[in-house]
């Protein structure tokens, strides 16, 4: 497959990578190292998790993610190299002190992470969540003793706003620190206002990697959800009740139409949308069977016209 720079961190991936927060809650370990094993086998390289995956889910504390990718490492001798392994730190692991963007808690919680996945080094690290009560000096300080020491490679912020994500760059000129190369922000063709205008362009500017999360919308974009009944599919249903109004409504419309002209499914247009957009250089998606990532690889195959991409930019405006 072919790949593209993310960012200024040096390396190339394929554009999409594997959103592991399925691993652990909708997923059991078995399911989950068939797929990543199909994920790999396809030609992608890039998996996306967290430290707190999956702590929503019940019986779980946090680091079941990150935990299952690092069993599936140690089954499979010499994938490591091949992959680029992203998690994060910051969201609350349910202990005091053991959250935010602290130079103590992020050392700390680096070695927790690296024990979880088996490895020696993560290729991206991100700042899961802005902390205000810390400053970007502490935290990309904290980064910078990480990069030095090679147990990080790359270093990106998810959830920031325009402004903050300005402010950090000014303090890493300003102080010689390293600066965030990637952003990963919430976007998809219904949920567009918080990465559109400001943060976009700032991104494009700076040469700042984007890869994008809830990419398909908690799964409404793959077109199983249109009402109310559709909600008890799956353990993510609850999310999708937010996304059953008008919007929502024209937005599948539009997708059901381009899919149909190419014989694609809705979630490989919604996919191809994000993957052609200015600024993006890859969606975050999740997987719960194999054939998920066969939909994935049609998904990199599909070129939209300029006239598609704008009748599903129309929908959802």
């Amino acid at each position: 497959m072919q790949t593209t720079a993310l960012g200024k961190t040096g390396f190339n991936i394929v554009p999409l990578v594997f959103g592991g927060n399925v691993f652990g809650w909708t997923i059991d370990e078995k399911t989950s190292f068939a797929i990543l094993d199909a994920f790999v086998d396809a030609g992608f390289n890039a998996i996306d998790t967290a430290d707190v995956y999956s702590a929503w889910a019940p019986n779980n504390k946090g680091g079941e993610s990150e935990t299952i990718i690092g069993r599936w490492l140690k089954a499979r001798p010499g994938r490591r190299d091949k992959l680029k392994l992203f998690t994060k730190v910051g969201s609350d692991m349910g202990q005091p002190g053991h959250k935010g963007l602290s130079a103590r808690w992020i050392a700390q919680a680096v070695e927790d992470s690296l024990k979880r996945l088996q490895t020696d080094y993560i290729d991206l690290y991100f700042s899961h969540w802005p902390d205000p009560e810390v400053d970007y000096a502490e935290t990309l300080g904290a980064y910078d003793k990480l990069l030095n020491a090679g147990k990080i490679r790359a270093i990106g912020a998810s959830n920031l706003n325009a402004e903050q994500l300005q402010a950090s760059l000014d303090v890493a000129k300003a102080q010689q620190l390293p600066a965030y190369q990637v952003l990963q922000p919430e976007y998809n063709l219904y949920d567009r206002g918080s990465f559109e205008g400001a943060l976009q362009e700032l991104c494009v500017r700076e040469h700042i990697g984007v890869v994008t999360y809830f990419s398909l919308a908690s799964g409404f974009l793959s077109g199983k959800y249109r009402g109310d009944t559709d909600l008890s599919k799956s353990a993510r249903g609850s999310r999708v009740s937010k996304y059953l109004n008008a919007k929502g409504m024209r937005i599948l419309a539009a997708l059901d139409e381009v899919s149909a002209q190419h014989h694609v499914k809705p979630a490989e247009v919604a996919l191809a949308w994000l993957i052609a957009a200015k600024g993006v250089t890859a969606p975050i998606a999740s997987a719960t069977q194999v054939s998920h990532i066969t939909s994935f690889a049609k998904a990199m195959e599909l070129q939209l016209s300029p006239t598609e991409l704008a009748k599903l930019t129309e929908a959802g405006n």
